[in-house]
């Protein structure tokens, strides 16, 4: 993209309208006028579209449902080169439509230019949640790159928090490694938001995964990973322990440290430089 050119304009119409759920009269008369039946082949995926990957279990399911009552709700689509017509939302039940042997699918045609169906494309999908986190993401940059939103009117277009999108964009930050495994749902958003902020997000994502961490487990681990470790603290020895030390250690002639521990045990380290030094505390202690 040309960072120079001067940011796309944001849809001017209402998105219920666009892509068929306006239920305001004047609405659905501008549908009913607008709905044909397209041979599914004319049909075509869009490049644009934010979603990438589609859970084959959800298609088959869906394919089934559109196998025993039909396709109930339009794909909307726009026309381009070639008389084919480019899907701007509703690609996965033309999807299934052809995983079950449908011919001809009900269309709603809408004139849009590239940025409208770009924008309309990465809306819908946002709004009906069809996207994975790291989708999700790469719509929101898309959106604040191209079309000028802030995250506060992005947040009101879509009915989310200035928070959600704010941390929801932070994941385009993790590794490639974490990024994969969020795509292929070994990760979940939850546990991405959590691996944001620490230092080594890869390591902790494979120990979420090997351990099966629930969300609530995986901040707690991402807590104490980024909690540095505060060194034991060397307690004071009070006056006797120091008085014990000095008489000892003039006895032997060797320096002497007394350690106690919390259960009323210790220990006593004497340090020597020499053999001949042991030796003679030896023979002392045998006298």
């Amino acid at each position: 993209m040309d960072m120079g050119s001067p940011p796309k304009k944001r849809l001017g119409r209402g998105l219920a309208a666009l892509i068929g759920e306006d239920t305001s009269e004047e609405a659905v008369v501008q549908d009913v006028r607008s709905l044909r039946h397209m041979p599914i082949d004319l049909l075509k995926a869009s490049p644009n579209n934010p979603r990438k990957s589609f859970a084959e279990g959800d298609l088959d399911d869906l394919a089934k449902s559109i196998r025993e009552k039909g396709l109930l709700q339009p794909i909307v689509v726009r026309p381009v080169a070639n008389g084919d017509y480019e899907i701007v939302a509703g690609e996965r039940r033309w999807r299934a439509a052809q995983r079950a042997g449908v011919h001809d699918v009900p269309v709603l045609i809408r004139d849009l230019t590239d940025g409208e169906a770009l924008e309309i494309a990465l809306i819908e999908n946002i709004q009906r949640s069809d996207l994975n986190a790291l989708e999700e993401a790469r719509a929101y940059a898309l959106l604040l790159e191209q079309f000028s939103y802030t995250q506060q009117q992005l947040a009101d277009s879509i009915g989310k928090s200035r928070s959600h999108i704010a941390n929801t964009l932070r994941l385009m930050n993790l590794p490639e490694a974490v990024r994969a495994e969020i795509e292929q749902g070994r990760l979940t958003a939850g546990h991405a938001r959590a691996l944001v902020a620490t230092d080594s997000p890869a390591e902790l994502a494979a120990k979420i995964i090997k351990l099966g961490l629930s969300v609530r487990e995986a901040e707690n681990l991402a807590r104490e990973a980024a909690s540095p470790k505060k060194p034991r603290a060397k307690l004071e020895k009070d006056a006797d322990t120091r008085a014990l030390e000095k008489l000892v250690s003039e006895a032997i002639g060797l320096k002497l440290e007394i350690t106690h521990k919390g259960d009323g045990s210790g220990t006593m380290l004497i340090t020597y430089k020499t053999l001949d030094q042991l030796e003679d505390v030896c023979r002392r202690l045998q006298k």
